[in-house]
């Protein structure tokens, strides 16, 4: 390439020059595969400075499947699908989607479930100041979107770490968005979830749920974290989607493997659940 000839055009090209700008402000350098570490760091750093100035001492995991909605929503695309299947009764693509529709009419528990516990935890452990299991959650849309609504109706702060994806996710609106933090590392925003967690809460979900709900309970089993309480809310989910039983009859697991989590169905269970474990084992700084 020909340099400018003009003194002025010649500077202008220096200052427009990749090579000149400052190392932490050139986002095509921090891109590239060798500056990976760096990246890792920056994303362990970022957010767990902003939730120390922000005061957060503990928090509560909330889990669960990002395709469910509250109630309204469900039955409003329930009614919509019956109309068209109405006009179309032979279809049989509309007919597994008003079948997928009134299962979501029934999944709409789990999202109230989710949004009342968060509700209660939150008007409990975050009065006059206090900071203390703060929900914290994916930060998109179904259950967690629930669970951080939950807290927002409590007048309370919550936590969402969103995670770029190649279908971009977007944030649900009732996270505090000074607490929101988006992720290009899966790991670690699972290690964040966990660096001050008091608790797990996983409702029903897919793949990545149960990824992250067995990566705790294998955290826990092998002693490379302190031992948490983890509720698995939905008792006929849970006893169809993973079948525990199987796993001890088989040797996979030890009977005391079995008692690293509870299932439950109710907020009122979640909050009892978290309750008898801390007061079960007197947990040197739990929240009381």
């Amino acid at each position: 390439m020909t340099p400018p000839a003009a003194p002025d055009e010649r500077l202008r090209a220096i200052l427009d020059s990749p090579t000149y700008r400052l190392a932490y402000e050139d986002i095509d350098l921090l891109g590239q595969d060798d500056l990976r570490p760096l990246r890792l760091q920056l994303e362990l750093l970022k957010p767990e400075r902003i939730l120390r100035e922000q005061g957060v001492h503990s928090t509560v995991v909330v889990f669960g499947s990002a395709r469910v909605s509250d109630a309204v929503t469900a039955r409003d695309r329930l009614a919509v699908l019956e109309q068209r299947a109405g006009a179309m009764p032979r279809n049989p693509t509309l007919g597994r989607e008003l079948a997928l529709a009134r299962r979501r009419v029934e999944q709409a528990r789990h999202y109230e479930e989710a949004q009342r516990f968060a509700q209660r935890i939150s008007a409990r452990f975050q009065q006059e100041g206090r900071c203390d299991f703060v929900v914290i959650t994916g930060g998109g849309p179904g259950i967690m979107e629930a669970a951080n609504r939950g807290a927002f109706d409590a007048g309370a702060r919550s936590i969402g770490l969103n995670i770029t994806l190649p279908h971009e996710q977007a944030p649900n609106p009732y996270m505090c968005p000074e607490l929101a933090f988006r992720f290009h590392y899966f790991a670690l925003r699972k290690m964040h979830f966990l660096l001050h967690a008091k608790g797990l809460v996983a409702f029903p979900g897919g793949y990545g749920t149960l990824d992250e709900l067995f990566e705790v309970l294998t955290l826990i089993q092998t002693g490379k974290m302190q031992r948490i309480p983890v509720v698995l809310v939905g008792r006929d989910f849970w006893s169809r989607a993973v079948d525990f039983d199987l796993l001890l009859d088989e040797g996979y697991v030890s009977p005391s493997d079995l008692d690293l989590f509870t299932c439950v169905d109710k907020a009122e269970e979640i909050m009892g659940a978290l309750e008898r474990f801390y007061v079960d084992r007197a947990t040197d700084g739990a929240p009381s």
